[in-house]
C-alpha cells in the first residue's frame, strides 16, 4: 500500500467543539468556562479545562473543580448544522475526505501542490476558512501519516497548525507519552507505566517480541508499528460504518428491572431506527454495561442472518441483559448500551421471524415515519412515559 513521502495528510479537529458552538451563538459564555451537559459533561471550553474538568466527568466533580462554571443544555440540532458547515469547508478544500466524527476528519492534500500550494499553507487556509465561514475554531496537525497527523493536532490543540516534516517524525514522535498511542487505554497504560515506559521512545526501542509478550500478539504488533510510524493507512472515501450503537447513562441510584428494561427498549428502538434509515442490516447484537463498581461488561449474541427489525433485536438484547441480571443485582448498575455490528447492505435477506414479518416491518416503517416528521418523541412506549430519556448524539452520514 503506497504512503507518500511528503507529509500531505491533514487531520482537522474542532476544538471542544459542543462548547465552542455555544460560546459562538451566545457572547456572554466567551471567555468563561462552560460545560455542556449537567448530569455528564459532554464537553468542556478550554477555559473550563483549565480547572482540570474532562469530558465525561460527572457534573457534580465538575462544579466541585469550578463553583463558577456555566452549565449549557446541549443542543444537538446546533451542534448537527455546525458540523455539516465544517465538512463543506473540508470538501471544498480537497475530494478527498475521510470523516471520523462529526467534528474531524482526514484530509488527502498530496495533489494540490500546484493549484492550492504546500500543505502548510493549505492548513492554515483551511483553519482561516473554518473561523470565516462557521465561526468556530479548529486545530490542524499535518504529516506523513494518518496516526502522526492525528497525533500532530492533538499536541497543536487548540487553534492551531502544526506540522511534522518527514525527517523530524522521530523526533517529535518518540518524547510523547504512551497515551498518545492509538489503542493504550487506562488498561494497557497500567501495564507498561508498571515496567516504567511511560514514553513512545521506550515502547519503540522494546521491540515487537517484548511487546507482544507482554500486551498479547495484535497489541504488540500495533504498538510496536506506531511507536515507529508504520501506518500506510490512506485517506478513504465513502466507508461504511461497522457497527450502530447508542447508550444510557443511568446515574448510581438503583434501578428495578422494569426500569432497565424501558431503557434497554429506548435504546433499541434508536439503534434499529437507524439501521433502516442507513439501509442497513446488523448480525450481531451487543449490550455494554457499566456496574456500580466501575467495573464494565460487554455481551453479545450473533443472528444466523441480519435483520434491521426492533423486535428481534430487542428479543436478544433483553437475553442478554437477563443473563447479567446476577452481577446488576451484586454490583448496581450505571450505564447500558446496544449496539448492533456485523451490518450488511438492505439487499440482504432478512431474518425469518417466528411472528408476521410483513406486518412488523410495516409497524416499524410507520413509527420511523411518524418520529421523522414530528421529532423523535412524538412516539414513546408507555414503559417511558415520564422517565428521562437519553440524548441523541449526531453523528456522521452513513
Amino acid at each position: 500500500m503506497f504512503v507518500s513521502g511528503a507529509a500531505t495528510i491533514l487531520h482537522a479537529d474542532l476544538d471542544a467543539f459542543y462548547a465552542s458552538v455555544e460560546q459562538r451563538d451566545n457572547a456572554a459564555l466567551r471567555g468563561r468556562p462552560v460545560i455542556v451537559g449537567g448530569g455528564v459533561v459532554l464537553a468542556a471550553s478550554y477555559e473550563a479545562k483549565a480547572f482540570g474538568i474532562r469530558t465525561a466527568m460527572g457534573g457534580a466533580q465538575a462544579r466541585r473543580l469550578c463553583p463558577h462554571v456555566i452549565v449549557a443544555e446541549p443542543r444537538m440540532s446546533a451542534y448537527t448544522e455546525a458540523s455539516k458547515a465544517v465538512f463543506a469547508v473540508f470538501h471544498d478544500t480537497t475530494p478527498l475526505v475521510e470523516g471520523l466524527s462529526i467534528d474531524e476528519a482526514f484530509l488527502d492534500v498530496g495533489g494540490l501542490l500546484r493549484v492550492s500550494g504546500t500543505p502548510t499553507e493549505i492548513a492554515l487556509r483551511l483553519r482561516a476558512e473554518v473561523k470565516e465561514r462557521v465561526d468556530l475554531p479548529i486545530t490542524v496537525g499535518v504529516a506523513r501519516t494518518k496516526f502522526l497527523a492525528k497525533v500532530a493536532s492533538a499536541v497543536g490543540k487548540p487553534n492551531g497548525v502544526l506540522v511534522v516534516p518527514p525527517d523530524e517524525e522521530i523526533a517529535f514522535l518518540h518524547p510523547l507519552p504512551i497515551e498518545r498511542l492509538w489503542g493504550v487505554g487506562p488498561v494497557t497504560a497500567e501495564k507498561l507505566h508498571r515496567r516504567g515506559i511511560t514514553t513512545v521512545g521506550e515502547v519503540a526501542r522494546l521491540g515487537p517480541t517484548a511487546l507482544v509478550a507482554m500486551l498479547g500478539a495484535a497489541s504488540g504488533h500495533h504498538l510496536d508499528a506506531l511507536a515507529h510510524n508504520r501506518d500506510p493507512r490512506p485517506v478513504q472515501l465513502g466507508r461504511r460504518r461497522s457497527s450502530i450503537g447508542s447508550q444510557h447513562a443511568l446515574g448510581r441510584g438503583p434501578r428495578t428491572a422494569e426500569e432497565l428494561d424501558a431503557y434497554l427498549t429506548a435504546l433499541v428502538e434508536r439503534v434499529s431506527r437507524r439501521l433502516r434509515a442507513a439501509n442497513r442490516l446488523a448480525r450481531t447484537v451487543v449490550l455494554r454495561l457499566r456496574f456500580g463498581d466501575f467495573t464494565r461488561a460487554t455481551r453479545s449474541h450473533t443472528m444466523d442472518r441480519p435483520t434491521a427489525g426492533t423486535p428481534p433485536i430487542l428479543a436478544i438484547a433483553r437475553g442478554l441483559l437477563a443473563a447479567s441480571q446476577p452481577v446488576i443485582d451484586a454490583r448496581g448498575v450505571t450505564l447500558v448500551g446496544v449496539a448492533v455490528s456485523g451490518l450488511d447492505s438492505d439487499d440482504t435477506v432478512q431474518l425469518a421471524l417466528p411472528f408476521d414479518r410483513e406486518a412488523a416491518g410495516s409497524l416499524d416503517s410507520a413509527l420511523d415515519r411518524v418520529r421523522d416528521r414530528y421529532g423523535s418523541s412524538a412516539v414513546r412506549r408507555a414503559a417511558m412515559l415520564g422517565r428521562r430519556e437519553s440524548l441523541t448524539v449526531p453523528i456522521l452520514p452513513d
